[in-house]
């Protein structure tokens, strides 16, 4: 820090601009950590992952697919022809897609209703001749000497002579076209593979016939050779970097009209569906036997989340056995055809989605869904007696009728508990025994603050979100209270999707994150599983290429120095956080997280042999701030090292082609006993030897 004020000073005198005096040192932030004092261990499923296929979401970041309707769910016209989505149930555009567009005339391509390869139409082309008619989809990205690899199954007349190229340029040589064996007969599976000489963000794939008769085309595929079994490489290994523990999938919103039975087999077969929670085209290319496979790539424990919305309990039953029953089982027998023998014994089973928002297809009431609950919880533990079930919960701050804006109180929210404006009491209530945990979902907005001093507009933002968490806390004790059997019950508390809606990724949200990262893991008594979403937004992804990105790096940090088997300890001080300094705009719980260290906020923590003393500070000011450790239980033996996640600036980002704006750098700690400085807009773990 001082090289870089003599850097400053020295720029300043340089260019004749006067050289500001050095902001009087602050007053030292006293933190008291007593590591007899201790909490449960920090479960390996903290920092897991929620993931569902929002329209492209998931095809355009970790699935290697480069095609959309690849199955020709929409019909091949012209863009004038085109119908956009209806709205969907919270009144957002649904999702559009890249079409398939005719080569050689509007009325090039017919869609065969008749005998289709898969779901409803395949399209169909006569050609005329020696002029190529067919059909074609832009806005591919590929990259330079990178091989794709792809297929196309066809049927047609012997007359027709098929040619499919990959085009990425205006030249004559920006083209790579392969003639396709004689589409005559029935369906047949043909394949190719192209290697562009020029990155492109705009490739074309054209498919077309010249000579005579028709040719049909059904399932179109165009992947990077390099995908492991669907899954693009490059973005699955990053996710296997940030030791998420277990992801959530495959929904979601989406999940509540969508049955997993559809989704397996030979994917080419699966027929396109349509979900009408995202108003959006599904391919089902995405079935259970996929997903299994994402968890064994990026190394971490499946949790499934069954349609509880318009699917049933044998429904879900059947999923379970799919899963985790034997290969002699009717569904493992199933599984095992589909060329998985061995039962993937998934532990994680959450039964539903939201089901009591208005926004959710198959929303029910309150009492309605406890007896579909249990009944779905006695069906899913027939098939496998070892899954743990997790129940879909909502605790009153999170509820309100549909257009109602309310910053919850303890006091404002008194009146919920035991209503139909809280289900997580109802299901303590009515289905005591049926599940081990229960979940909960929140989503915080940052709101725009113009009039506030730039020092508050920091530190609200940074600490907004994490008061969620505080919330849901205060209201777990309150449920001890009204079902003192839930105390040591150890059912679990499961924050299953969440995130702050603050705009790009960049370090000043990461600092927010780190802050809902410290208030879970005061929580850990009880708050076992955590995930956020969606698991690929830790990432800044383009078609041809991927990088963690600045709330990524949060992530990391945590997971790999605040990780599973870390003991978290009391943590005191003299120095309360205050209460918000001007308005925070609503959805946002009128409670007060973080540590009595104010304005920085502290956790700590053992190393699991108890050797080591790990601290996580959040720094949301704008200059360095002191920390005195005063430590009681364990002696500082001298040494050891930070890791500080920073930037130069709070809007740095983590961009694919640039340098990283966010980083997180090492460096060796000494003199820890007498105190330590916390670089100003940063988030660090140290990591201290004990005595």
């Amino acid at each position: 820090m001082k090289a870089m004020l003599a850097t400053a000073s020295i720029a300043a005198l340089m260019t004749g601009a006067p050289v500001a005096a050095a902001p009087a040192a602050p007053k030292p932030v006293v933190v008291r950590i007593d590591t007899a004092r201790r909490a449960t261990p920090v479960s390996p499923h903290e920092y897991g992952m929620f993931i569902e296929p929002i329209g492209g979401l998931v095809n355009r970041t970790l699935w290697a697919e480069l095609l959309d309707d690849r199955k020709f769910y929409y019909p091949v016209v012209p863009a004038s022809r085109d119908t956009p989505p209806p709205l969907n149930a919270e009144g957002r555009p649904g999702v559009t897609y890249r079409k398939w567009r005719p080569i050689g005339g509007d009325d090039a391509v017919t869609m065969d209703t008749t005998a289709p390869y898969v779901g409803t139409q395949s399209a169909s082309v006569a050609v005329g001749g020696a002029t190529p008619r067919g059909l074609s989809q832009d806005g591919i990205g590929v990259a330079r000497g990178k091989r794709y690899t792809g297929h196309l199954w066809i049927s047609g007349d012997g007359g027709a002579a098929v040619t499919v190229a990959l085009v990425w340029g205006s030249r004559p040589e920006d083209r790579q076209s392969i003639a396709l064996p004689s589409a005559a007969g029935d369906w047949h599976q043909a394949d190719f593979a192209f290697t562009p000489t020029a990155d492109s963000k705009d490739a074309r794939l054209e498919i077309t016939g010249t000579g005579t008769g028709r040719f049909r085309i059904g399932a179109v595929s165009l992947m990077p050779a390099d995908n492991i079994n669907g899954w693009r490489a490059d973005t699955t290994a990053i996710a296997k970097s940030l030791n998420s523990g277990f992801w959530r999938l495959p929904g979601g919103n989406f999940l509540s009209d969508w049955d997993w039975h559809e989704a397996l087999g030979p994917r080419d077969k699966r027929a396109p569906m349509f979900d009408h929670a995202w108003s959006a085209m599904q391919t089902n290319d995405l079935g259970m036997d996929e997903w299994m496979d994402l968890c064994r790539i990026i190394g971490v424990e499946p949790y499934v989340t069954v349609n509880a919305g318009l699917g049933d309990a044998n429904s879900a039953a059947e999923e379970v056995e799919y899963l985790n029953g034997a290969a002699t089982t009717d569904w493992g027998a199933k599984r095992a055809a589909n060329g998985h023998a061995e039962p993937y014994g998934v532990k994680w089973w959450n039964i539903g989605n939201e089901p009591f928002g208005w926004w959710q297809i198959g929303k029910t009431s309150l009492d309605y869904y406890t007896i579909k609950h249990n009944d779905f919880a006695a069906k899913m533990r027939a098939r496998d007696p070892s899954i743990v079930l997790i129940a879909s919960g909502a605790m009153p701050d999170q509820l309100h009728p549909k257009g109602v804006q309310q910053n919850s109180s303890l006091e404002s929210i008194q009146p919920k508990f035991g209503t139909e404006e809280d289900w997580t009491g109802g299901l303590f209530a009515k289905s005591w025994g049926t599940f081990q945990g229960i979940t909960e979902h929140w989503y915080d907005r940052a709101e725009a603050r113009p009039n506030a001093p730039r020092d508050d507009e920091l530190m609200e933002f940074v600490r907004s979100p994490s008061n969620h968490v505080r919330m849901e806390a205060l209201e777990w004790g309150i449920y001890q209270q009204r079902f003192p059997k839930l105390r040591d019950s150890g059912v679990f508390l499961s924050i299953d999707e969440y995130a702050y809606m603050a705009g790009p990724p960049t370090l000043k949200s990461s600092l927010a994150y780190a802050t809902v990262l410290q208030e879970m893991l005061r929580h850990t008594d009880f708050l076992k599983m955590a995930a956020f979403t969606t698991g690929v937004s830790t990432m800044d992804i383009t078609p041809t290429d991927a990088t963690l990105n600045a709330t990524g790096m949060v992530f990391k940090l945590f997971g790999e120095h605040f990780g599973a088997g870390t003991i978290p300890v009391a943590v005191d001080g003299s120095s309360p956080q205050p209460e918000p300094k001007y308005p925070v705009g609503y959805a946002h719980p009128k409670v007060v997280a973080g540590s009595p260290t104010y304005p920085l906020d502290v956790i700590a923590g053992l190393s699991p042999d108890g050797k080591t003393l790990r601290v996580g500070v959040v720094n949301a000011t704008y200059q360095p701030q002191r920390l005195a450790l005063s430590l009681a239980g364990a002696t500082l033996r001298g040494g050891g090292a930070r890791w500080l996640l920073a930037g130069k600036a709070l809007t740095a980002e983590n961009k694919v082609g640039a340098p990283a704006g966010v980083t997180i750098r090492e460096t060796s700690v000494s003199g820890a006993a007498h105190g330590l400085v916390v670089p100003a807009t940063s988030a660090a773990i140290y990591e201290l030897p004990l005595r």
